[in-house]
């Protein structure tokens, strides 16, 4: 059987027009700039307007373009530092924490969610969903699960629904019951926490809350908070691939991951 020699296979045309066009946003155009329209482009590159798309697109989904409603396509400032693997730990709604607290949701507690908790059978986990926004425009998308354990001094609800794992997921609430889960979950002292990324595609909640597309690709940041020796809660964050990028290490980022 023979083998593809990669090295022979030509470049394709939208591909070097990336590059191109990459070449020509350093250049002459400043952040926020609207491009001209794709007839323009395409004439002044010689290009069909299929071509032109694709290279958009491309140039879209790493970051360097934004197509905004009404507005057309801007050059898009740098990605956002997210940082993973800092040594700044807190817990969610601390100080100077930048995140938007929305209210609570319902729904099963994903079995993955379910096994990080490793809650008692039935016991309840409350769902409080947050948002970080820069300059009007969405950023990242959060369910934080928190099972009753981790704030007793809340009351349950008898109607909830049991989700999957034993986990029992609490009707939907406003802004001052998600508040007030943040506000006992922080009567605990932390003790750590575990971060995982990965790289994911926008689910239809996810894609309405970030003004994606669904399938859109985002970063899934998952953190485990632990404390007294069990996973108090765990966050479920997710970010658009497009406008983020991961930090390592004690460097100051622009935005803190949750």
């Amino acid at each position: 059987m023979g083998t593809t020699q990669l090295e022979t296979v030509p470049e394709p045309k939208y591909w070097h027009l990336k590059t191109v066009l990459s070449n020509a946003l350093d250049s002459e155009f400043a952040v926020g700039e609207i491009l001209p329209n794709e007839r323009d482009l395409a004439a002044r590159f010689g290009v069909a307007r299929a071509t032109l798309r694709q290279a958009l697109e491309q140039l879209e989904l790493e970051g360097r373009l934004q197509r905004r409603r009404g507005v057309g396509t801007t050059v898009a400032p740098p990605r956002m530092g997210v940082a993973v693997g800092d040594s700044r730990q807190a817990w969610p709604g601390a100080v100077a924490d930048p995140w938007q607290t929305l209210g609570s949701t319902s729904g099963d507690v994903p079995a993955a969610v379910v096994r990080l908790l490793a809650p008692a059978t039935g016991e309840a986990v409350y769902t409080v969903r947050r948002a970080l926004t820069t300059d009007g425009q969405p950023v990242a998308a959060e369910l934080l699960y928190v099972p009753a354990g981790s704030v007793p001094e809340l009351t349950g609800d008898e109607n909830a629904a049991t989700a999957p794992g034993g986990a029992t997921a609490l009707p939907a609430g406003g802004a001052a019951r998600a508040r007030s889960v943040l506000r006992e979950l922080h009567r605990l002292e932390l003790d750590g926490q575990e971060r995982t990324v990965e790289l994911g595609s926008a689910r239809a909640d996810d894609a309405r809350a970030l003004d994606r597309l669904p399938g859109a690709p985002v970063l899934v940041v998952t953190t485990r908070y632990l404390s007294a020796g069990r996973t108090a809660a765990v966050s479920v964050a997710t970010y658009r691939a497009d406008t983020c990028r991961l930090t390592f290490g004690d460097a100051a980022p622009d935005l803190l991951a949750s």
